[in-house]
């Protein structure tokens, strides 16, 4: 299974200069708990870092740091592991228990941002897959009791 197949497409992205306020805001009103920190070099976006919940918390709520005063670039989390998207999901499993890390940006074949994968992503993608193969089982007993009878 490739990447490019189960990642998530819709990914939001932030620029390193915005404060940690504007970013917390962001996750807020879009529902989401990881931005991908981007540069726009000649207008393709390039993943330089990714800033989660858990990175706010811990570095600028925990302490009681003022959120105005940090940028996303002071707090996000380095060095970015990412994958590309033709790669297949189990390389880019084994990548997140090797580093103890849940989502990876994927890159397309330039290097730009193109989606995101989550561990979300891997256990719903694997579901349907278990779902699919217990479906198969359960129609080959079906088809043999009817074929035995």
């Amino acid at each position: 299974m490739r990447i490019s197949e189960i990642c998530t497409r819709q990914v939001v992205d932030i620029l390193p200069e915005t404060s940690i306020r504007e970013a917390a805001h962001r996750m807020r009103i879009l529902h989401v708990g990881c931005l991908v920190v981007v540069e726009p070099p000649d207008g393709e976006r390039v993943p330089i870092g990714i800033l989660t919940d858990r990175d706010i918390v811990v570095s600028v709520v925990s302490p009681g740091i003022d959120a105005d005063v940090l940028t996303v670039g002071d707090v996000m989390s380095q060095p970015l592991v990412t994958c590309g998207e033709h790669e297949d999901l189990f390389d880019a499993l084994k990548r997140m228990r090797e580093t103890g890390i849940r989502r990876l940006p994927v890159l397309d074949a330039l290097g730009g941002l193109c989606g995101l994968l989550s561990a979300d992503d891997v256990v719903s993608a694997l579901s349907w897959h278990l779902r699919e193969l217990s479906s198969a089982l359960t129609s080959e007993q079906v088809r043999e009791m009817a074929e035995r009878v």
